[in-house]
C-alpha cells in the first residue's frame, strides 16, 4: 500500500503545482471573486486547502499549526500562499514515504474542528479521504479557472501516471 500512497502524495503536489500556476494569472479581482464555489473564490478555496491539509496533517503526525476553522484565511496574498503550499506538499510527500506498512495499518486518533468528540479511525481510510478531498476542491478551483473563461490545467490523474512513466513527474 505504500506505493498507493506514494503516488497520491506525489500526484497532490502535482496537481496543487499545475493549478497554482494557472491562478497566477488571475488578476486580483479575479482571483477574489465569488464565482459561486463552496468556499466562493479562488481564494476561499485554496485557503480551504491548504487549511484542510494543516489539520489532517496536524491529525496524522501531532505537529504543525493547524487552523480552528474549515474556511480560515491561512495567507491574504497569493505569493505567501503559493509558497505556503509548496512547502506543505514537501512536507506531504516526506511524511507519506517515511511511513512503514505497518503504521499504514494502523489508527489515529482526532477531534474534529466544529466538535469536541474524539473519533478514532484506521489511517488508510483516513488518508483515502484526505486525497480525495482535496481532489474534490481542486475541482472547484477548475470550475473557477473555466468559468472566468480561463485556461484550467490538465489535473486527471492519468495525466500524472503518464507523465511519472515518462519521467515527467518534477514541477
Amino acid at each position: 500500500m505504500k506505493k498507493h500512497y506514494h503516488t497520491f502524495a506525489g500526484y497532490n503536489a502535482w496537481a496543487n503545482h499545475r493549478l497554482y500556476a494557472a491562478a497566477a494569472g488571475l488578476d486580483d479581482s479575479e482571483y477574489r471573486a465569488d464565482r459561486g464555489a463552496f468556499f466562493k473564490s479562488m481564494h476561499g478555496t485554496l485557503n480551504h486547502l491548504l487549511a484542510t491539509d494543516r489539520i489532517w496533517m496536524q491529525r496524522f503526525t501531532g505537529e504543525g499549526d493547524a487552523p480552528s476553522r474549515l474556511d480560515a484565511i491561512v495567507h491574504a496574498d497569493f505569493k505567501e500562499l503559493r509558497a505556503a503550499r509548496e512547502a506543505e506538499d514537501a512536507r506531504i510527500v516526506a511524511w507519506i514515504h517515511g511511513l512503514d506498512e505497518a503504521r499504514l495499518a494502523g489508527v489515529i486518533r482526532y477531534r474534529r474542528v466544529s466538535s469536541p468528540e474524539e473519533f478514532v479511525q484506521e489511517l488508510m481510510p483516513a488518508l483515502d479521504h484526505w486525497f480525495n478531498h482535496q481532489t474534490h476542491h481542486r475541482g472547484h478551483a477548475h470550475m473557477i479557472l473555466t468559468s472566468l473563461g480561463k485556461a484550467a490545467p490538465e489535473l486527471d490523474l492519468l495525466f500524472y501516471q503518464r507523465e511519472v512513466a515518462a519521467g515527467l513527474d518534477r514541477p
